[in-house]
């Protein structure tokens, strides 16, 4: 018999992990998908922005800005804010592939292996081989050892996998390619 005792002690043994937003993935997915067609050029050039909720003009950006406004736009939250602040806490947790020495609020959120620790440092970075859901970030290399990342559709491509909204070179697009590339991280938004 199970007493009042056990199960608390059973529950304190397990390890803490934070719940995906039910209502994250439509969301995410739609305020992706909206991108598509007016951001139509891939620009990696570094801005100055705005600070917090800074953007590059709408019709530019790389893969990690269809992330970043898909964020603010579905669910208002700011990767500008939020990864800056992090890594402003804990910079040396932060990839050091850049040679720099303290954070850029204008580039940081806008750099893939950024986003992906940014992710695992709040516990939303899921096993291999879990299912992915739509609205789940992931990221792969794309050859020769390029870091991209993407927003998981609600729609099948032929291949049977789900498509990925992402910007890949000639802006926003829907596109069957989640198996296009070696994974290196899947991500489900529980801000």
């Amino acid at each position: 018999m199970l007493t009042r005792r056990t199960l608390i002690a059973a529950a304190c043994a397990l390890p803490f992990v934070r719940p995906a937003r039910a209502d994250a993935g439509p969301s995410l997915v739609a305020a992706a998908r909206a991108q598509i067609g007016v951001t139509t050029i891939y620009d990696p050039a570094y801005a100055q922005l705005a600070y917090p909720m800074g953007d590059v003009p709408r019709e530019r950006g790389v893969c990690c800005d269809v992330v970043i406004r898909a964020l603010r736009d579905a669910l208002n939250a700011d990767l500008q804010q939020l990864v800056h602040e992090d890594m402003r806490a804990h910079f040396g947790k932060y990839p050091g592939l850049w040679g720099l020495t303290s954070t850029d609020r204008n580039i940081d959120h806008r750099r893939v292996p950024n986003l992906r620790r940014y992710f695992e440092r709040r516990g939303m970075d899921l096993a291999a081989g879990s299912d992915v859901l739509p609205g789940d970030f992931v990221t792969m290399t794309v050859p020769p050892n390029l870091p991209h990342i993407a927003v998981v559709s609600d729609v099948a491509g032929a291949s049977g996998l789900p498509a990925i909204i992402h910007n890949i070179g000639s802006g926003a697009r829907e596109e069957d390619r989640l198996g296009a590339f070696p994974r290196t991280g899947h991500y489900r938004w529980a801000g």
